[in-house]
């Protein structure tokens, strides 16, 4: 009995091993068009990534999709979780963070369904938290340049002189700060106080990465091309845009008052 433990214990220990130590996170609404795509392309890479999905009740299908494929070949690799409405991108993110780190996993990924993240620069990310040691990597737009395809000019001009705005109002040296393509160790997440994190749109990505080196972490920008999505319907709206605009001056108020 007593060898039958150790045994039993011994393969405990090595499927967790076996398990991968990075988890992708992606938030969905209607993107039946792109979904199977993404996941296949990111279980595909030769460093394993699992993948978690977080529907905001998509009426389009995009969660019977992600059920079929857990079904089939990726059931150990693909995980899913339903909400019952269109929540907001934060929230939608914090509830995946929070399982991840429930579930151990060591680095925890942002990534948008669409493409725009182009899934081959995932070990890229990875390789800058795991390998040079930095606790944040950031999947930038701005670091060499412009790299943005396929966005309207104008879009891109309020992008880039947006992040200037952020860097400007929070004193932060970050080149992309409304990026949604990052890498965090666990730990930083562990940290973070998330339930008082108060922005849901893109606010929620210059709250997260301000907050990151607010607690004294190492942050570091990867050059990445931003390829505007073919497939299904941008997010953006001009609501999401003001809470960043606005919230940017409520973090710089939070500091001045000495509030994490």
């Amino acid at each position: 009995m007593q060898i039958l433990r150790i045994a039993l214990s011994l393969l405990s220990k090595s499927v967790k091993n076996m398990r991968s130590d990075s988890i992708v996170i992606i938030p969905t609404y209607n993107e039946k068009e792109n979904i199977e795509a993404i996941i296949r392309a990111v279980t595909s890479l030769p460093k394993e990534f699992n993948v978690l999905v977080i529907d905001d009740g998509s009426p389009d299908g995009t969660a019977q999709i992600v059920k079929n494929l857990m079904e089939e070949e990726l059931r150990d690799r693909l995980f899913l979780i339903e909400r019952t409405g269109k929540l907001g991108l934060g929230t939608a993110y914090i509830r995946g963070f929070e399982w991840a780190i429930e579930q151990k996993y060591d680095y925890i990924f942002e990534m948008d369904a669409d493409f725009s993240h182009n899934p081959n620069d995932l070990p890229r990310l990875y390789a800058a938290c795991h390998d040079e040691g930095y606790d944040v990597s950031v999947g930038s737009r701005y670091i060499s340049g412009v790299n943005v395809v396929n966005w309207p000019i104008g879009r891109v001009l309020m992008s880039y002189y947006a992040s200037a705005y952020v860097r400007t109002i929070l004193g932060i040296k970050l080149r992309d700060t409304t990026a949604g393509f990052v890498c965090y160790k666990r730990n930083v997440l562990e940290t973070i106080d998330l339930d008082h994190i108060r922005f849901k749109g893109y606010a929620f990505q210059i709250e997260m990465k301000y907050s990151s080196l607010r607690l004294g972490f190492k942050v570091k920008e990867v050059p990445v091309i931003f390829i505007n999505r073919e497939l299904g319907t941008s997010k953006m709206s001009g609501g999401i845009f003001s809470e960043a605009l606005f919230g940017v001056v409520k973090l710089r108020l939070s500091k001045i008052r000495g509030r994490k």
